[in-house]
């Protein structure tokens, strides 16, 4: 289903208040939403929010057989569905442009980033590896659900935690929480994705973590996913609005201390809900 279009008096509000570097929601042009993260009873099951738009990420871990092109290195897919759960423009059975631009980010950030070291999940060469899979679910459409499930991904496979392998010879086994502490995954970096949107009058300046009606009304977004060392993971342009080299690379150096923060924040829920927690080995 088609979204409806905001009402004229909507498009004529929001544009004029934009115009004078104002938001409906009375943040600034470059200020994120707060996000909420939220760790379930499982390790690797999270739930994160940018205001009112939520969304849940889950990690799943099973022992397969390795293709024969790649016998060292494990397998990594990220499943993601938007259910009318999360809005009514959104049809089961029937991806809407936007989830399919969401799961080709999610896979191009998450996925072939080399964020996950893929050789640390070989078991035995050729015979056993891990194969992670990651669900999305979106609860909650208030807009930018792109950086929403992004978060969402990588703190849930920095909160997974692989049971420990013992290996000998040709024989494996695998013991559980109760016998040896789960191992967390070797993690390289932690990419972030930062949204920027543009609206189709030049004068008008690009605002970061777009809303819902903000969205609808863009003409063209900036997704920048990178990680707090200013390592760019990923850079897309949807949209013919023309960006000047300069407003570019400004709006690089703002991502990047939005990924900072982020990065900052992350890392302070992991060791809350790690030190509210208790692992004991029997």
């Amino acid at each position: 289903m088609r979204p409806p279009s905001p009402s004229i008096p909507e498009k004529e509000f929001t544009y004029d208040a934009l115009k004078h570097s104002l938001r409906l929601d009375g943040r600034d042009q470059l200020e994120l939403r707060t996000p909420t993260i939220t760790f379930g009873p499982e390790l690797g099951w999270v739930e994160c929010s940018y205001g009112k738009t939520r969304v849940i990420a889950h990690v799943q871990a099973k022992m397969v057989k390795p293709p024969p092109e790649r016998p060292f290195d494990g397998i990594i897919s990220i499943h993601s569905e938007i259910s009318p759960m999360a809005s009514v423009d959104y049809e089961l059975g029937r991806p809407s442009e936007e989830e399919v631009t969401i799961t080709r980010m999610l896979d191009k950030i998450l996925r072939r980033s080399d964020a996950i070291d893929k050789e640390s999940l070989c078991i035995l060469a050729g015979q056993r590896v891990w194969h992670l899979r990651l669900t999305v679910h979106f609860l909650a459409d208030a807009g930018n659900m792109l950086d929403c499930a992004c978060l969402a991904g990588i703190i849930a496979f920095k909160h997974f935690r692989r049971p420990e392998v013992e290996v000998i010879g040709h024989e494996v086994t695998v013991h559980s929480p109760d016998e040896r502490a789960p191992v967390p995954l070797a993690i390289h970096h932690t990419p972030f994705c930062i949204t920027f949107a543009f609206f189709p009058d030049p004068a008008t300046r690009p605002v970061v973590d777009p809303s819902l009606l903000e969205q609808r009304l863009s003409a063209g977004v900036l997704s920048i996913a990178l990680n707090a060392q200013r390592e760019i993971c990923v850079l897309q342009k949807a949209g013919g609005v023309p960006t000047a080299p300069d407003e570019l690379l400004r709006l690089l150096n703002v991502a990047v201390n939005l990924a900072k923060d982020l990065d900052k924040l992350v890392e302070v829920r992991l060791r809350e809900d790690w030190a509210g927690r208790k692992i004991e080995v029997r």
